[in-house]
């Protein structure tokens, strides 16, 4: 079965730090807590600047975005180690992040996590799609067709299956490296 999603875009440029994905004022909430988890959702990237995103992410009074899908530029994730960046932006609803790059520990914090699947674009996209545009992105081809336009994504390769599986731990368990819960 083929794994895809489709979904409207948010289109970010380079260098979107830890700060503004969430910022250091609702690191008090604690995932783990339900209630929690779906609030520090809804503050997710609200620390980018309106006047360059007047779009708002999460919708005003709302909890998740529309967005599925975060196009990115450079750097996306850079900043702080904070494993709530990519909580955040799974717990709003995000999917996947196709970046031009991404910082080293945000990627692996998404991998640890479990929330967001880290993809790397072979080109600037966040140059050649605007928030609001429907894209699919498919898992099995490596793939995010937008505008009519099939773009060619680097392979998740090992990572895929940790994310699949809901984060290092799951995954650990479910191939037993690490004993089940009980």
């Amino acid at each position: 079965m083929s794994h895809t999603i489709t979904s409207p875009v948010y289109v970010v440029q380079d260098n979107i730090d830890t700060d503004q994905i969430i910022p250091a004022q609702y690191l008090t909430l604690v995932p783990t807590i339900a209630e929690e988890y779906e609030k520090l959702g809804s503050y997710a990237m609200i620390g980018l600047p309106d006047v360059q995103y007047p779009t708002k992410f999460v919708p005003e009074g709302g909890i998740k975005t529309p967005y599925k899908i975060i196009i990115a530029g450079r750097n996306f994730g850079c900043g702080s180690s904070r494993e709530h960046a990519p909580i955040a932006l799974g717990a709003a609803g995000v999917e996947a992040v196709v970046a031009e790059s991404f910082a080293r520990i945000f990627f692996r914090n998404c991998v640890a996590t479990g929330e967001l699947y880290p993809y790397d674009a072979n080109e600037r996209l966040c140059e050649k799609v605007k928030t609001g545009d429907i894209a699919t992105l498919d898992f099995d081809a490596d793939t995010l067709t937008v505008n009519g336009t099939t773009y060619t994504l680097k392979p998740l390769g090992e990572v895929r299956p940790v994310i699949d599986a809901g984060g290092i731990f799951n995954y650990a368990r479910q191939s037993g490296m690490i004993a089940a819960q009980g």
